[in-house]
Order: C-alpha cells, then sequence, then structure tokens
C-alpha cells in the first residue's frame, strides 16, 4: 500500500515522502499514531500542493540572497573601536558586534551565526568576511576596523 509519512519515521522514510508500506504496518502502525496517511488523489494533490509551494518559497528566498550578496559587494562597514598604539584592539570585534552594526548602519538583518568568521578579529585595518546567504550562496562583505571611540 503506497502511504505518505507525516513525519521522519526512522529505518522507514522522510517527511512527506512516498512509500510502499504493507497494509497490516500502514493500517495497525501508521495510520492509528497519525504517522501516515493513504497516498490517494487527494492527499497527492495537497502533498504536491505544499510541495509547489515550498519552491516558490525557496526561489523567492534565493532571489532575496542573491540581491543582498550585490548589494554587500558595495558595502564598506565601519566598525570603531578602541585601540592600543600598536593597533591592537582592546577585546575584538565577534561576529555579533558585525551583525548589530550591518542592522544599525544599513538596516541588513542578518543572523550572527552565518557570518563566517574563525576567530574574532584583534586588528586594525580591512579584511573580508564571509556570510552564508542561503544554500549555495556566499556574500562578501568589506569590514574596516577603525581606532575611535
Amino acid at each position: 500500500m503506497k502511504v505518505i509519512l507525516k513525519a521522519d519515521i526512522k529505518g522507514v522514510g522522510k517527511k512527506d515522502q512516498i512509500i510502499n508500506a504493507s497494509d497490516g504496518y500502514a493500517r495497525n502502525f501508521l495510520f492509528p499514531k497519525k504517522l501516515a496517511v493513504e497516498a490517494n488523489a487527494a492527499n497527492m494533490s495537497e502533498l504536491k500542493a505544499k510541495q509547489d509551494s515550498n519552491k516558490y518559497k525557496k526561489d523567492q528566498e534565493r532571489e532575496k540572497a542573491i540581491e543582498l550578496k550585490e548589494k554587500m559587494k558595495r558595502i564598506l562597514l565601519k566598525i570603531e573601536v578602541k585601540a592600543g598604539e600598536n593597533g591592537k584592539i582592546f577585546g575584538g570585534v565577534s561576529s555579533k558586534e558585525i551583525a548589530q552594526e550591518l542592522e544599525k548602519q544599513y538596516k541588513i538583518v542578518v543572523d550572527k551565526k552565518k557570518i563566517d568568521l574563525k576567530e574574532a578579529i584583534k586588528t586594525l585595518g580591512t579584511r573580508t568576511v564571509e556570510i552564508k546567504l542561503f544554500e549555495g550562496i556566499i556574500g562578501e562583505l568589506k569590514v574596516d576596523i577603525i581606532k575611535g571611540l
């Protein structure tokens, strides 16, 4: 019997996947626990509509990520920090601070976890930081650490 899974089931399949299950397994386990529904015409069309909707949303997010990537190429984010005479920063500039400054100066919201920073920036100067915007789309942002305050 063909069924559409409503949840991930270890060893069986992932959510929204169509599988062949034995009649007994489907009727006695999957259906009563609401883990699957029968793959009839109505449920298949509902699944197709859901998949089309998800694909449309992903395409929209991808377009936004590409636009944001192009916009970031033209941005030079300036961050003022306290620094010593030799250009060493007191503390360091983390991905959290970069995300906050990007939102404050340019109204661009980026999750700090998406900013690819191996360790905090500890010296003055300009450097390029990679930001993961979407699957396979990585934007580059120039960050200028300047002495201030």
